[in-house]
């Protein structure tokens, strides 16, 4: 047995077990957000998720992209390159915060 199971994905409605309203409200906008038809399409909007969801490490959003992606007709290259972005904004996001460390060095007459 794993901590993440697949299934589980399945019975991602269980979590609303408490607070339904909130669930249904947060599944409104989910499915607005990614699912519908909007400035960007279904497969644009697919391609971003699994790259988000790869930024997030979160293997129940990648099974779930994964399906999502080849379902509205993307391609092992294109699926690819768009986890390749999302490592590469990553990197870039963390190594621009060197700056503030700078910053603080010259602060400290370290600079």
């Amino acid at each position: 047995m794993h901590y993440y199971e697949s299934d589980d994905l399945k019975r991602f409605g269980e979590v609303g077990r408490f607070s339904g309203e909130l669930m249904n409200k947060f599944f409104d906008y989910y499915n607005t957000a990614t699912g519908q038809e909007g400035a960007l399409t279904k497969r644009e909007k697919a391609l971003i998720a699994l790259a988000v969801a790869h930024l997030k490490q979160c293997p129940y959003c990648i099974d779930a992209f994964t399906t999502s992606c080849l379902e509205t007709g993307c391609n092992p290259d294109q699926m690819t390159e768009a986890i390749h972005v999302a490592s590469a904004m990553e990197a870039g996001i963390t190594l621009v915060h060197g700056v503030q460390m700078h910053n603080a060095m010259k602060r400290q007459g370290a600079l």
